[in-house]
């Protein structure tokens, strides 16, 4: 289901844009800064990340202050303002109980909310979160640096400032995805509103009330990740009481849709809520390479097997296996099986039809 683009309004007034889609049980995913509502359905960065949420759950998602669609309104960004405006968004759509999905400093607020409201969160995922902002971990001088770059080149046509973050957020990026990218930072706020709210991510320390976490809590952490060391994800996994930790071969703080990761999280998340991640109906049309590919996975073949039979890279084959998980709707550890039992089916029908 998909209902639009609505606002609610926030207790200073600021009015606060939102957006429903999928279909399934309820996740409700914390904003972060640099989204946009009308800007990510058609993402190269973000799409994947909408498809592969909204393909098993009804997701909620919102542009919070100062970014997107949302006002900044009168209340300096924090904590408190932050976790106000979740509740706020929440309570807008009726929702009594759901999962809590934090990503990067998205992270920290749904640790807050979690504390705060154990009878509303079903189950807390975390990806590339942390409990302490840069200045509360040792940051300060990496904090100063970007600071200054916001305030440099923001808003200029030159790319050239703005790509400090696509390459800290996406080192492994595309050329499209990397333009995308620097693009939507200077469109989705002001060099103002960017500043206030970076600086107030620095101050952030839940580690208070990540003791206090009562959901179940599984934490994802990428083992490369430029924006949040992968020891924040740990300390996260060792403060949550009932916390499982992965930590993933990555260095994108934004999983991309061609990489193994992305589809490691994606069965990760939907094995701990409980989902089935059986294949189902084929959504799009497998290219002659990818049925390549998926022939040598049935037969049995690694991908360094694969790699030299059909005389390609080993990153290329992966690429292509990712393409299929997601095409076949499989992933995780059930993905190269759920994607060679698929391909049986795919021979067995044709050969029906023979």
């Amino acid at each position: 289901m998909s209902d639009g683009i609505r606002f609610c309004t926030a207790p200073d007034g600021a009015r606060l844009a939102f957006a429903v889609h999928g279909d399934g049980p309820p996740l409700v995913r914390v904003a972060t800064w640099l989204t946009h509502l009308e800007l990510d359905g058609a993402s190269p960065v973000w799409r994947h990340w909408l498809d592969g949420l909204g393909d098993r759950h009804t997701v909620l998602r919102y542009d919070e202050r100062g970014c997107g669609l949302s006002e900044m309104g009168a209340r300096d960004p924090s904590a408190e303002v932050w976790v106000s405006d979740l509740e706020t968004v929440v309570d807008a759509v009726g929702l009594d109980r759901f999962t809590l999905l934090g990503v990067s400093q998205g992270g920290a607020i749904a640790v807050a909310y979690a504390a705060r409201h154990p009878d509303r969160v079903s189950e807390l995922v975390l990806y590339g979160a942390y409990a302490r902002g840069r200045r509360m971990r040792g940051q300060q001088p990496e904090e100063d640096a970007l600071v200054a770059a916001i305030r440099a080149g923001w808003a200029t046509t030159d790319p050239a400032y703005r790509h400090v973050f696509s390459m800290l957020f996406l080192p492994h990026g595309t050329p499209e995805q990397m333009q995308w990218y620097d693009e939507l930072l200077r469109s989705t706020t002001t060099p103002e509103c960017a500043v206030r709210l970076f600086e107030a991510r620095g101050g952030l320390d839940v580690t208070a009330e990540a003791v206090r976490v009562a959901a179940p809590t599984l934490v994802i952490h990428a083992r490369g990740d430029r924006v949040v060391p992968v020891d924040e994800g740990r300390l996260l996994g060792r403060l949550i009481p009932q916390a499982r930790l992965i930590v993933l071969d990555s260095d994108n703080h934004i999983l991309l849709s061609d990489e193994p990761a992305w589809s490691e999280f994606l069965g990760a998340v939907r094995e701990f809520l409980g989902v089935p991640v059986e294949p189902s109906p084929v959504k799009t049309a497998l290219s002659p390479r990818e049925l390549d590919v998926l022939e040598l996975v049935a037969a049995g073949l690694t991908n360094e097997s694969i790699a030299q039979r059909l005389n390609l890279s080993v990153r290329t084959v992966e690429r292509h296996l990712s393409n299929v998980y997601v095409k076949l709707n499989v992933s995780g550890r059930a993905g190269r099986a759920g994607a060679a039992a698929a391909f049986a089916g795919l021979r067995a029908a044709a050969d029906k039809r023979r």
